[in-house]
């Protein structure tokens, strides 16, 4: 992987790992340019203590849970409240479905398995095994991470099911000079390619685009001069959904495998995730 990123400067939009994979981007010859995107990341105890205290006193028929990390954070709180063992007894009771290998092990390690999970990684490969499912009038409670869900909370409720969000964490965007900094150097082609690590960076970039009047401009910068990297598949549906139909991300849905595979496609030997494949 030696300097095939040679002159290329590459925006890092996470806080997590920056300054790791900016020498990462250093080693193949580019230049890594930090432009934070996400903001602040808080857990939000009021609103977890109000899930935890549903799932106890009024089961759901399904539980639906997103991350690895959210999870533990709810399993934690339970225990801090003392109500870890008769929420991990009406959990062991409901049906179980679950997005992503991390969520799975987190599952595993206090005995629960799901019975339904994603066949890719993504939302839209939990929408597909769920399909098999009649969820009308059923009870759902879904827990989320920081960022809203609103194609799985729609396609819930178009199957009937009752659906109640819970989002263990908040995220608080970044200061609005750091995301116009970001937003020019990509529609001015000041950057080769921009880094995303999680679904609220694309999202708070996003948003400020449409605030300023260039939303427009900057899709059609990402659809042309600047690569948009994601980390995985569910950073890239953000992309996706926002008309972005090409989005460079590795198999292995790891930071540093990131930057590996946008190196192998500057040296023509990766293919971009292309929308809808």
């Amino acid at each position: 992987m030696a300097r095939r990123l040679e002159g290329k400067r590459i925006a890092l939009t996470g806080p997590r790992r920056a300054e790791e994979l900016g020498k990462l981007i250093e080693n193949m010859g580019g230049i890594p340019l930090y432009r934070p995107a996400q903001g602040t990341v808080f857990l939000d105890d009021e609103k977890l203590r109000q899930g935890i205290q549903t799932w106890v006193n009024h089961p759901p028929e399904w539980s639906i849970f997103t991350t690895g990390i959210g999870l533990n954070a709810l399993f934690e709180m339970a225990e801090e409240m003392g109500l870890l063992d008769p929420l991990l007894s009406n959990l062991s009771k409901s049906h179980i479905a679950a997005r992503g290998y991390k969520t799975v092990n987190a599952l595993k390690k206090r005995g629960l398995s799901p019975h339904v999970r994603d066949d890719d990684g993504s939302t839209d490969g939990l929408i597909r095994e769920l399909a098999a499912y009649d969820l009308k009038d059923t009870t759902v409670l879904l827990q989320l991470y920081g960022d809203p869900a609103p194609k799985l909370v729609s396609w819930l409720r178009q199957q009937g099911a009752s659906c109640t969000e819970i989002l263990p964490y908040s995220h608080v965007a970044p200061p609005e000079a750091a995301l116009e900094q970001l937003l020019y150097d990509i529609i001015e082609a000041r950057v080769d390619a921009v880094s995303f690590t999680s679904s609220p960076q694309v999202r708070f970039l996003l948003e400020y685009a449409k605030k300023q009047g260039h939303f427009n401009d900057l899709i059609a910068a990402l659809k042309e001069s600047v690569i948009a990297v994601a980390v995985g598949k569910v950073t890239a549906q953000g992309l996706y959904e926002a008309g972005i139909p090409r989005v460079v991300a590795p198999k292995e849905e790891r930071m540093g495998s990131m930057i590996v595979e946008l190196a192998r496609y500057y040296a023509g030997e990766s293919d971009p995730l292309l929308a809808g494949k």
